[in-house]
């Protein structure tokens, strides 16, 4: 629905700027007919990858000059055997069967020993872990998954209030997609054919400054409540010997990242080396038996499919577009428009943080990519930039009401029925400093750039 509102919205804009003159009348005709079109397919009931493929067809029935649809097959095959691409399952399956070895149980435990004694005690543990974990994860709704599960437990015993404890867990669970190696990241990168690399790098840097801002807030209202830490009595020799259970998890991390930034491996290989360590994780965890593995397949399967899919009728989309030169048209008008650059980024994050809270971070870039992405570089931002500030504004609608997905996945884990407003109100100044990391970022971009520019040239 709110799909359908993006283009609506697109509709109404570009009526005005026809209206005083500053856009050519078939920009208007062409973006009519296909809104019209889409909104009808989703108001149908349609699924997206459905919606996204068919209304490529009729964009080049109607308007090419050329018949664009016999090459359609092609452009299928060449999307779906992009090597880019084999890294999805391979990182999805990893995340799987991370998620099924037990190993972020005794991450958490681990980590615990170590910031557990700060103010905060486990609400600091809740972000470290899931920041952590999300480095092997890939995804958010993983991380907020398998954090949850493991964390919600140990509340059950401490003062710590309920609201607090599910919107530190959401909050960490945000990080999923942020820190590499997000599966966003790869999404972007096919769609507009940057670097992994680059995007990665940059990707580390806001993940950090958004953990840290996590765990500087709950230390401040730590302090300021007066809330001790946890009673854990822990020798030098317990915490040097809980450095074994997160030491796994630092070799998988650099099996993934530090491979990639190294320079020998491709994102791809890199997948595959993870997926090898997570196996091995699982072995002596004593957790990798037929049934685990076959659950995780599946489930990685599933969800592959259902991207593969979206991605594919995306560039059919994509192609039909370009061969109208829509985005290009639209891009180069709006350039003409009497606003500033910065005027005009604003308009466009604002647009995803408030669409970005109804629909799915995949559909979401998928859908609106090939026509913002054309005039984020005919303004002159920088294509790094700007898909790590998405992948963020994708990310804080996964935990910003009404339709955040970690919000339900967290309260579906809850030990005792509570009201979902308890997610909502505890996740609430999470999202603002999330907003005011967005903010430095946008601010001061060489925060974002300054490390793939160091390591990768």
């Amino acid at each position: 629905m709110i799909a359908i509102i993006f283009l609506l919205a697109l509709l109404v804009v570009v009526l005005i700027m026809a209206a005083t003159g500053s856009m050519p009348s078939v920009i208007v005709t062409e973006l009519a007919v296909i809104s019209v079109t889409f909104a009808v397919f989703f108001l149908t009931g349609i699924y997206v990858a459905a919606a996204l493929g068919v209304l490529g067809l009729v964009t080049s029935v109607a308007f090419a000059t050329r018949p664009v649809h016999l090459f359609f097959g092609q452009i299928a095959w060449n999307a779906s055997t992009n090597f880019l691409l084999v890294a999805v399952p391979l990182f999805i399956l990893m995340g799987e069967i991370m998620l099924r070895s037990g190993v972020s149980d005794r991450l958490y435990r681990a980590l615990n020993v170590w910031v557990g004694r700060l103010p905060g005690g486990l609400l600091h543990t809740n972000i470290v872990s899931s920041a952590v974990f999300s480095a092997v994860s890939g995804s958010s709704i993983a991380t907020a998954a398998t954090i949850g599960s493991v964390a919600l437990p140990y509340f059950e015993r401490t003062r710590y209030p309920t609201r607090f404890v599910l919107g530190s867990l959401a909050a960490g669970g945000a990080l999923g997609n942020l820190i590499p190696p997000g599966i966003a990241f790869i999404i972007y990168a096919l769609l507009t054919d940057t670097s992994v690399g680059k995007l990665y790098a940059a990707g580390f840097v806001a993940g950090g400054v958004i953990a840290a801002l996590f765990v500087l807030y709950i230390l401040i209202y730590s302090l300021a409540v007066r809330w001790r830490p946890e009673e854990v009595h822990m020798t030098w020799t317990q915490r040097l010997a809980s450095l074994w259970e997160i030491g796994p998890i630092g070799v998988l991390m650099f099996l993934v990242l530090g491979t990639i930034y190294v320079g020998i491996a491709t994102p791809t290989e890199a997948a595959a080396l993870g997926v090898v360590g997570s196996l091995v994780l699982a072995a002596t965890s004593r957790r990798l038996d037929l049934p685990m593995l076959w659950t995780a397949v599946r489930a990685t399967a599933r969800t592959t499919s259902m991207i593969g899919f979206i991605t594919v009728s995306a560039f059919v989309l994509n192609f039909a577009l370009s061969s109208i030169r829509l985005p290009q048209m639209l891009a180069t008008s709006i350039v003409g428009l009497p606003l500033s650059p910065s005027a005009i980024i604003v308009m466009i994050l604002a647009f995803y943080f408030v669409v970005g809270t109804f629909m799915d971070a995949f559909a979401l870039m998928i859908t609106t990519l090939p026509v913002v992405f054309p005039i984020i570089t005919a303004i002159g931002y920088d294509p790094i930039w700007f898909g790590v500030v998405s992948v963020m504004l994708v990310e804080i609608g996964l935990i910003s009401p009404p339709d955040g997905a970690v919000m339900y996945v967290l309260q579906g884990l809850r030990p005792r029925p509570g009201p979902i407003t308890d997610v909502y109100y505890g996740v609430l100044p999470f999202v603002t400093l999330y907003l005011l990391g967005l903010g430095l970022f946008v601010a001061f971009p060489d925060l974002v750039l300054w490390l793939p520019r160091r390591l990768i040239r």
